[in-house]
C-alpha cells in the first residue's frame, strides 16, 4: 500500500489504490468500476491542498498523464488545457502560443484544475479568482460517461462545474478564457503597520496589491504589480526589498522552499479591515510567541459561480500561516470565530471546521449547485466521507 502525504505534510493516508490512468477511456472504466463497486473516487492533484479533499480508502486519482496545451485560439484568447498539468506548466505552454491567464495565486505548483476547483486565487480588485477562466469543460460523470459544456450553450451548469471540487466529475479536459500575453513589473517594500493602513485606498488602484503582516514585528510587506512601469508608485514612506519584471506567468507566483499549514478566510470588502484589525489584536495578545509566520491580505473581484467563496460579492482574503510541522489547531480556532463574526466563508482548499449545515447558510445558490452535483454524481462516487460532511451531513 501506498501512502499519499500533502504538500504541508499535514495530511497523510494510505489509499486502497493510487491509479495513474492514460486515456479518456481508462478514467471512464474506472469510475465504472468504482460506481459498480460501492467505492469513492477522488482525483488527486499536486495535493497542495491544507483541507482533505482528496483523502479516501479506495480508489485515488492521478490525471498526471494529460498534458499540453491543445487547440490554441487567438482571436477569441482561448485555449483547452488537460486537466494534469500544473500552474506553472500551463503558464508556460500558454506563453509559447502567445496567451497568458489573467491571474495566478502566490505559488504555481499546484495543478490549474484543482486551483480552479477550489476557487484559488491572486489579488487585484479588478481580477476574479481563476474559476473565472473556465469557459468549457469535457469531464467524466459518475456513471462514467463522457459530457461536454462551455458558457455559451450552458451558462447554468458552468456555473455550477466552476467551483466544485471535483464533485460533479473528473474534469478531462478545460476550456480557458485568457488575454494575450502581458509583462509585469513587480516591487516589494517594507512599511511600517501605520503606513500600510493609511495608504491601503492608494495601493488598491494597482493592477495586483496585496501585502504581509508580521505578528512579530509589527511590520508589513506590501506587494505591487503592473502592466505598465510608468504606474508603478514610488513608495517613499518604505524601504524596496525586491523589484522584477518579465512574463506575467514569471512574475506573478513566488517560489516557497519553507512549507506551512494555512487557514484562509473569504470577508465582504466592506468588512475585511475591521476583520484584520480584530484578527490582529488577537494575535498579539494570545500566539505572537508562538506564531512567526504572516498574516496575508488580497483582494479578489467577485463571480458569479454557485459556491464560489467570492461568489456575487466584493472580496478580501485573510490567510493565517503556521510552519509545517508545528500544532496549528489551537491558533486556527482561535482566529476562525472571528472571521465568522464578519461574515466569512472559507476557502475549499485550506483548513476549516465548518460542515455543511453552516455553509450552506453563506450561499444563495447552495441548493441548485447540489442539485447539479446530484444529476451528474448519482451514486456519490465522488462525495468521500468529508466530502459528505460539507455537502450533505
Amino acid at each position: 500500500m501506498e501512502i499519499f502525504s500533502n504538500w504541508s505534510g499535514s495530511m497523510t493516508f494510505t489509499p486502497g489504490k493510487i491509479c495513474t490512468p492514460e486515456s479518456e477511456e481508462q478514467v471512464c472504466e474506472l469510475v465504472k468500476k468504482a460506481t459498480f463497486e460501492g467505492k469513492k473516487l477522488r482525483v488527486v492533484g499536486a495535493g497542495h491542498s491544507s483541507s482533505p479533499l482528496i483523502r479516501t480508502d479506495d480508489y485515488l486519482l492521478s490525471m498526471k498523464h494529460f498534458r499540453g496545451v491543445e487547440a490554441p485560439d487567438l482571436q477569441h484568447h482561448r485555449a483547452i488545457v488537460p486537466t494534469g498539468m500544473t500552474v506553472k506548466e500551463a503558464g508556460k505552454d500558454l506563453f509559447r502560443y502567445g496567451l497568458a491567464m489573467h491571474n495566478t495565486g502566490d505559488v504555481d505548483v499546484q495543478t490549474l484544475a484543482g486551483a480552479i476547483g477550489t476557487g484559488t486565487h491572486g489579488t487585484g480588485v479588478e481580477l476574479p479568482n481563476l474559476s473565472a477562466m473556465l469557459y468549457g469543460v469535457r469531464m467524466v460523470t459518475g456513471t462514467g460517461e463522457i459530457v461536454e459544456f462551455d458558457r455559451s450553450t450552458d451558462e447554468d451548469t458552468m456555473q455550477a462545474l466552476q467551483v466544485s471540487m471535483g464533485s460533479c466529475g473528473i474534469f478531462l479536459k478545460m476550456k480557458l478564457q485568457l488575454e494575450p500575453v502581458y509583462q509585469l513589473f513587480r516591487r516589494e517594500y517594507c512599511v511600517s503597520f501605520k503606513n500600510c493602513m493609511d495608504h491601503l485606498e492608494d495601493l488598491e488602484k494597482n493592477r495586483n496589491f496585496d501585502f504581509y503582516w508580521y505578528p512579530r514585528t509589527d511590520l508589513c510587506k506590501i506587494r505591487i504589480m503592473n502592466k505598465e512601469k510608468e504606474k508603478m508608485p514610488e513608495i517613499g514612506y518604505g524601504s524596496l526589498e525586491l523589484e522584477r519584471e518579465g512574463p506575467s506567468h514569471e512574475i506573478l507566483p513566488r517560489s516557497r522552499h519553507i512549507k506551512f499549514d494555512e487557514m484562509e478566510y473569504v470577508l465582504p470588502q466592506e468588512k475585511a479591515i475591521d476583520c484584520f484589525l480584530e484578527v490582529r489584536q488577537q494575535v498579539k495578545e494570545n500566539f505572537r510567541r508562538d506564531v512567526a509566520w504572516r498574516l496575508l491580505i488580497r483582494t479578489i473581484r467577485k463571480d458569479d459561480a454557485l459556491i464560489s467563496p467570492m461568489s456575487e460579492r466584493e472580496s478580501v482574503t485573510i490567510s493565517l500561516h503556521h510552519n509545517a510541522g508545528l500544532r496549528f489547531w489551537n491558533y486556527f480556532k482561535a482566529i476562525e470565530p472571528i472571521f465568522l463574526k464578519y461574515e466569512g466563508r472559507p476557502h475549499w482548499g485550506k483548513k476549516h471546521t465548518l460542515k455543511a449545515a453552516q455553509l450552506k447558510e453563506m450561499y444563495t445558490h447552495w441548493n441548485k449547485f447540489q442539485q447539479t452535483r446530484q444529476k451528474f454524481d448519482p451514486e456519490e462516487t465522488f462525495l468521500t466521507s468529508y466530502m459528505h460532511e460539507l455537502f450533505i451531513a
